[in-house]
């Protein structure tokens, strides 16, 4: 491996967390390769999970929760007859039952499960009780009552059922468990299930299509060894730019007085057909992003969030 000094990097990049590891050893393998400063995920993966993690560099994290907030799809395996401690294969088997169904109870007890439902978070889980995450505790013995919360299974498709093994795809809302829905179908079924596959597809409006393992980062490392001047362009070059969580946002543009007012947290007049909204703010004369900025209804840009003036 390569040591270099610690970069100002700046940008997206769309990982495919392989399994085996924590999110947050995938982030820091990541982190390494690119020298990076400054970088975090965006939204957990169990280490058994693989698939999108979402990885933001530099300035990008102070737009990462808007990421935080969207839709996810997911490949689902899932094993009848046998529930878990964890929920999943990681876990230690704890009750074993009969399989007693057939395709109508499936497609029964997956409807049952369509649509807002609740949830209870289960005790292995990143979600923190007194600053500590609950994974913690579990391992301790100790079981913490977890607030119910409502989440929405958009759509369960793909479904094929064969022996004691149950595959299916969904699309659902943010702060979903994946493994309490199938623990649940489970339960619903007579028999207990836990998890024995589980990779996230989509994230936002991120396709399956634009991940980059780690492998390959390694590979492209490799190729420059030889060339320091540019060692990190390859890798660099896969960065998606600053404002990709807020791409979904109409994108407005800034003369050069215009935007050295904003980018000093200034409201500057703005006359546009957009009205009480987030909007991307563009300097015109170089075409960078350089933060978010809210219009009103007395045709004003204000800021809101900004990205740091040093990287612009």
């Amino acid at each position: 491996m390569f040591f270099h000094k610690k970069r100002d990097v700046h940008g997206l990049l769309l990982l495919d967390k392989p399994q085996g590891i924590s999110s947050n050893n995938a982030l820091q393998k990541v982190k390494m390769l690119f020298s990076a400063k400054k970088a975090g995920y965006i939204g957990t993966l169990d280490p058994l999970a693989t698939g999108m993690l979402p990885i933001c560099f530099g300035e990008c994290s102070k737009f990462s929760h808007y990421l935080m907030e969207s839709n996810k799809k997911y490949h689902v395996i899932a094993k009848l007859g046998e529930k878990t401690s964890t929920s999943d294969s990681d876990g230690i088997i704890i009750k074993k039952r009969p399989i007693l169904i057939n395709s109508f109870k499936i497609k029964s007890a997956l409807k049952e499960l369509t649509g807002l439902i609740e949830q209870i978070p289960p005790m292995y889980s990143a979600i923190k009780h007194n600053g500590v995450p609950l994974y913690k505790y579990a391992r301790q013995g100790l079981n913490i009552k977890r607030s119910i919360r409502k989440v929405l299974i958009h759509d369960i498709s793909s479904i094929h059922q064969e022996k004691n093994l149950i595959e299916f795809k969904i699309f659902c809302s943010k702060g979903t468990y994946v493994r309490t829905l199938v623990e649940d179908l489970g339960e619903k079924l007579g028999c207990g299930a836990h998890v024995i596959f589980l990779r996230r597809l989509e994230m936002a409006s991120y396709l399956h299509s634009q991940l980059v393992t780690i492998s390959y980062l390694h590979k492209l490392l490799r190729k420059e060894k030889n060339n320091n001047f540019n060692f990190f362009e390859k890798i660099d070059n896969l960065l998606m730019p600053i404002d990709s969580p807020v791409s979904f946002l109409p994108k407005v543009y800034l003369f050069p007085q215009q935007s050295y007012n904003f980018q000093l947290g200034q409201t500057v007049i703005f006359f546009s057909d957009i009205k009480n909204s987030l909007v991307r703010v563009v300097a015109l004369e170089n075409n960078k992003f350089i933060g978010l900025g809210r219009i009103d209804t007395e045709e004003l840009l204000i800021p809101y969030r900004l990205v740091s003036r040093s990287i612009n």
